[in-house]
Order: structure tokens, then sequence, then C-alpha cells
């Protein structure tokens, strides 16, 4: 005689199993969301119009009350006619701000740790710089003009052609905002001055009244008519 399911028994253990997954999964939703985007950059040179496609990565890892950005090239964007020599190239570039914030954000590469051939292509690597939010939302960063500067010049400035899509897409939470100020507070968090006057004026209008009294009273000591003679 077969026995019948417990239906009970296998409902209490579905739910207990979703009540185990949904922090859980909730917990593990990402924060932020990368992706690699081909970015078409055209790139004016001290040797004339350059073009040329880098896939562009950019991450996010928060550090206190701001994200440590990382903006990655995969490839070469530009040639140098001549060598470079190790350490006189620095890269440098700026990432359009989008969704719940605008502006932009500046990163910046270390120079080169080794010479660069003649005619052969520029690598970019990685280039890193801070965001601090001012509210919490959905904030995208989009690759923005890129500029190397090379033998103490701007040798290449690069701007990306045809609009390329956001290449990470940040939430933001937890952004504390100023404490709101006191009730009836002046500009500059000052409290009006209401009602009667301060124990500290008080006491200087008192210490005023009997240095007076003193004086007038001393005053009247020494006027007072003297008693006539007999």
């Amino acid at each position: 005689m077969s026995k019948k399911p417990n239906r009970r028994r296998a409902a209490a253990v579905l739910a207990a199993a979703v009540a185990v997954w949904g922090p859980a999964g909730l917990a593990a939703a990402p924060a932020a969301r990368a992706e690699v985007v081909d970015v078409a950059y055209r790139c004016k040179t001290k040797i004339g119009d350059r073009n040329a496609v880098s896939p562009v990565d950019i991450t996010a890892e928060r550090r206190g009350n701001g994200y440590a950005i990382t903006m990655t090239f995969d490839k070469g964007v530009s040639d140098s006619p001549v060598e470079l020599p190790k350490g006189v190239m620095t890269p440098r570039a700026e990432l359009v701000l989008g969704g719940a914030d605008s502006g932009t954000v500046k990163v910046t590469g270390t120079p080169n740790a080794a010479a660069i051939p003649a005619m052969t292509p520029i690598r970019i690597g990685t280039l890193t710089g801070t965001y601090t939010p001012k509210k919490d939302g959905t904030v995208t960063f989009t690759a923005g003009l890129l500029t190397v500067h090379a033998l103490g010049m701007d040798a290449a400035l690069c701007t990306p052609g045809d609009k390329p899509a956001p290449s990470l897409s940040l939430t933001v939470t937890g952004v504390s905002a100023d404490p709101p100020a006191a009730p009836g507070a002046l500009p500059g968090g000052e409290l009006p001055r209401t009602g009667g006057t301060s124990a500290t004026t008080a006491l200087g209008l008192l210490g005023g009244t009997v240095l007076l009294g003193g004086a007038g009273g001393l005053l009247w000591l020494t006027r007072r008519p003297r008693p006539a003679r007999r």
C-alpha cells in the first residue's frame, strides 16, 4: 500500500527553502553592473588624425564614503612616431556621469613602465580615480575624453564617437545627508534670539545698575548739605 505524500510537510519544507534563499538572493544582488564596451576613439595627434576602437571596462569598489574607480583599456588608441622612453607617457581620462548624478570623474594612469617603440600602439593600461556620490540612486559611467600626455605635451586628444553606451551602472546606497537644521534656525545654524533677556545680559544690566546706584549714593553723600550752625 503506497503512502500518500504529506502535502503540509512538503509545503513547509518549500516555505523554509524560500525563506533561506530569499535574503541570500537579495544580499547577492550586484550593486554594480559592468560591461566591456567597444569605444571608437577619434584622436587628434601631432602627426595627424587617428581612429581606433578599444574595449573599455569600468569597475567600482566601495571605499569609505566613496568609490575607487578603475578604467581599463584592452587595446592602444594611437601610435607614436618616435620611441617613447620609459616613464615619459601618462594617460588620463574623463568619465561622464549619468542617471542620478552628472558631471565627470577624472581617472589617471601611471607612466609607462617600459619604452614604447616608434610606430607601435600606445598601451593605455589601467587608470584609477575616486568618485564621491552626493545622493542615493543609480549612476552610470561612460568613457569620455582621453588624453595621452607624452614628452611634456598632450600628444593625443581622443574623443569617443557614436555616443558609446555606459560601461558601468552603479547603485549608490547609504549616502548620509546633512542633518536638518533646528526649527527656526538662522542661516549658519544660529538660533534666533527670542523671549526674555539672556542670563548673561541680565547679569550685565544688574551689575551696571548696582554700579550706577553706588555712584549716585556716593554723590549724594558728598553733596549732602551741612547742618546749620548755632
